[in-house]
């Protein structure tokens, strides 16, 4: 049954992939874009609509007719000139799209955090939705990831549907236009050209298959609790054997090599300099170099026994996400 689906954030990496998805499956899908893409004749894409998060006239002219809204709009990057977008976009945005949806009667709204909101685990536990909220985040994106949490489950209780769902370190096919740093990391690997590991490469982190996530977003609309978060997650593994393993997938053995994390906070104390006096975007900043001090174990078991997630092995989807990246 075709619906009218409206989607923020559709030209990022998730939303692009999600997108063309339900456009796949029949779905009349409107996507926000404060910048639409200059082609929009292609019939694999949605419809675009050129719209801010802090336009309420246009935001409430896309929301006409919408039965979903999935919202995935929000700055993500690790630095900004104007560290209150963070905020504008992330908090701001989210109140803004939620509030729409309500006055337009979207049945409901499946907004996308990150699992970062949750924390890193201790001792070797991993982290799900019941943990402790995290009290002293690193960076700004998740600050404001938290806040935007909080402003959904708060419009939730009061009777709004909204569904939280929080992805970890996605990989995998998408739009090369939106490569993310996971597959920025592949692609400088299979080029020979990421040689280093954070600290000694023993640091946890979670991994999941960009269709995984995709799926696990429209299972979030179909099934999801309003009100309540879903991890959507893949593999706990180390950096240094997430690397071993692109190496069997990819057949290319490369020598990779420890940077010390005192080393990788020099470098982006100097980026970070770097940007704050003369406006040139770092690859990393001091905050994000202190996340990888910390082990980041998450549980999609929520997820997988509610929702029917599903999770791709990592050999086999790495091994799809190679050969992606070499037919480009």
């Amino acid at each position: 049954m075709m619906k009218k689906i409206l989607i923020t954030g559709a030209t990022g990496y998730i939303g692009g992939v999600l997108a063309r998805h339900l456009v796949a499956q029949g779905h009349d899908v409107v996507a926000l874009a404060r910048i639409p893409p200059a082609d929009t004749s292609d019939k694999t894409e949605p419809r675009w609509v050129q719209a801010d998060l802090h336009d309420a006239g246009h935001l409430n002219q896309a929301m006409h007719g919408v039965e979903e809204v999935y919202h995935l709009a929000a700055y993500a990057r690790p630095w900004a000139k104007n560290p209150s977008y963070y905020h504008q976009i992330n908090v701001e945005g989210t109140e803004n799209v939620l509030k729409a949806a309500e006055a337009n009667g979207v049945r409901r709204v499946v907004f996308t955090s990150t699992a970062g909101v949750f924390g890193p685990s201790k001792d070797h536990e991993q982290v799900d939705e019941s943990s402790i909220p995290w009290k002293s985040p690193y960076t700004e994106y998740d600050r404001s990831k938290i806040a935007a949490e909080a402003i959904a489950r708060k419009r939730a209780a009061g009777g709004q549907e909204i569904v939280i769902v929080n992805p970890t370190r996605v990989y995998g096919p998408g739009d090369p236009a939106t490569i993310n740093a996971v597959n920025k990391m592949i692609q400088l690997y299979l080029k020979g050209r990421f040689r280093f590991l954070p600290g000694d490469g023993s640091g946890l982190g979670n991994y999941a298959y960009i269709v995984d996530v995709v799926n696990g977003h429209l299972l979030a609309m179909q099934k999801g609790i309003s009100g309540e978060n879903y991890i959507l997650g893949g593999v706990n593994i180390s950096f240094r054997d997430f690397f071993r393993h692109l190496a069997k997938a990819s057949g290319k053995h490369y020598s990779i090599f420890p940077m010390p994390i005192g080393l990788m906070k020099l470098a982006a104390k100097a980026m970070q300099w770097r940007a704050d006096r003369f406006g040139t975007p770092p690859a990393i900043t001091p905050e994000w170099v202190d996340r990888y001090e910390a082990h980041w174990m998450l549980s999609p078991q929520k997820a997988v026994e509610n929702l029917g997630y599903q999770i791709t092995p990592l050999d086999e989807g790495l091994k799809k996400t190679v050969s992606w990246l070499e037919s480009l």
